[in-house]
């Protein structure tokens, strides 16, 4: 009896194969960690920015202009008179000078809008022709399809 022997087939493959998931695994892990480093950065550069006179939105949502920055607090004003603090690591953002400018010349021309004397004229309405009277009928409102249907 002779034995022949030939080459095992190979289950696997190269060692780069199998380094390629891990490779790409150590890459994603560390694109995410410098996004984040960048982030918490331009938070402390935001953070460090700021002065009284400064207009500010905080990680809540509110909105004020900062009075008084302590080392670890920042007092805001968010409405006259009213004044609430602040870790500062809570300000979210710091709204430029240019945005609020526009924001109180758009409040100024729907002032201005509004002293304005308002035309009398009805507005136009749409109207539907009957059909079984041939006359033309003033609607209200649009008709809805029905929701639901009755059997």
């Amino acid at each position: 009896m002779f034995l022949i022997a030939a080459p095992m087939a190979s289950s696997g493959g190269s060692g780069i194969t199998l380094l390629l998931p891990l490779i790409l695994i150590v890459g994603m892990i560390w694109f995410m960690s410098r996004t984040q480093r960048k982030q918490r950065a331009k938070q402390a550069a935001t953070v460090a920015a700021l002065a009284p006179g400064t207009k500010v939105i905080t990680t809540s949502g509110m909105v004020g202009i900062v009075e008084e920055v302590d080392d670890e607090y920042v007092t805001v004003e968010v409405s006259d008179g009213v004044l609430v603090q602040f870790v500062k690591n809570a300000v979210g953002r710091v709204i430029p000078e240019d945005v609020a400018d526009e924001d109180a010349t758009a409040d100024e021309d729907v002032a201005e809008a509004a002293d304005e004397p308002a035309d009398d004229k009805p507005e136009a309405r749409d109207t539907v022709d009957v059909p079984e009277t041939g006359d033309s009928k003033v609607q209200d409102k649009a008709k809805l399809p029905p929701t639901h249907t009755e059997n």
